[in-house]
């Protein structure tokens, strides 16, 4: 019995011990710049009648989006195609990559809460002759005013980037885009629809 209650209190000793170095390790956070973020996810897929080697050469370079957007694009810092290069639309920043693939994201601006915008691009083999190009976005939209504003922006979004991925396509599978249509929107907007477009 007198074992018995040692082993245990010895036992209880080492959970408390354990216990107070994990609270005394835990680092103080500081609050969400955010408070209540509401993460939304749009997730765009298309089957492309290429290998996914060649549709990743001929549209996914980090500044061919400027070709399948149709907006002006160019390496404003680092290397095209390695991480931490920046392009000029929404001054976006390479942060990973692998073989057929490449995320990105945009910085925070003055004046302006963040939405932690990471966009996602990946050409995925299905068969030696085809291929899916799927491009995924996340970003914050708790700062817009309701329900119905997110709604709106999450449609503006889908039906931007439907359109790129369908041009992504149209070109990896040798074809030409017609010209762009009239963009809207205040000059110096983001284009890749991180901010204000």
């Amino acid at each position: 019995m007198k074992r018995a209650f040692g082993t245990a209190a010895i036992a209880a000793a080492f959970a408390l011990g354990l216990s107070a170095t994990a609270n005394a390790q835990a680092p103080q956070q500081a609050p969400l710049a955010i408070p209540n973020p509401h993460y939304e996810v749009i997730t765009l897929d298309i089957v492309i009648n290429k290998p996914a080697a060649d549709v990743w050469k001929r549209v996914g370079k980090y500044c061919d989006i400027g070709e399948w957007l149709q907006v002006p694009c160019m390496i404003t810092s680092g290397q095209d195609g390695e991480v931490g290069a920046v392009r000029s639309i929404g001054n976006e920043i390479l942060v990973a990559k692998t073989e057929l693939s490449y995320t990105y994201t945009q910085p925070p601006r003055v004046g302006v809460p963040y939405q932690l915008y990471h966009g996602t691009m990946e050409a995925r083999p299905v068969t030696p002759t085809t291929s899916r190009m799927i491009y995924t976005l996340v970003y914050d939209n708790s700062m817009l005013a309701d329900d119905a504003a997110r709604a709106t922006d999450k449609q503006r979004r889908t039906t931007q980037f439907t359109r790129a991925i369908q041009n992504m396509k149209t070109l990896a599978e040798g074809g030409t885009l017609p010209p762009p249509a009239p963009r809207g929107g205040a000059p110096g907007a983001a284009p890749a629809g991180g901010r204000g477009n």
